[in-house]
């Protein structure tokens, strides 16, 4: 018997994880020189802080931006021209 398709798993776990484990905490810890494997515990761990980026959403912003000023420079520039000519004749 097959397993329905809207309970398979499409590429398994494709976010990052909010919960690490404690060999990833620990080092973590020591890259941040908040722990020393030998004297400290890898018991009671201080927390450690997952950061999840959103990268995605600002580079939308700057090509809006970009494109707003370039559109912008378009229309200045040829009233600029229309205005030069208007001025030689």
């Amino acid at each position: 018997m097959s397993v329905d398709r809207t309970l398979k798993v499409h590429g398994g776990l494709m976010r990052s994880r909010s919960v690490l484990t404690r060999a990833e905490r620990i080092k973590n810890l020591v890259e941040e020189d908040r722990f020393d494997p030998d004297q400290d515990s890898p018991f009671g761990l201080p927390k450690v802080r997952v950061r999840h980026s959103q990268a995605g959403k600002k580079k939308k912003k700057e090509v809006a931006e970009e494109t707003a000023v370039e559109g912008a420079e378009g229309t200045g520039s040829a009233a600029t021209e229309s205005a030069d000519e208007t001025k030689s004749k």
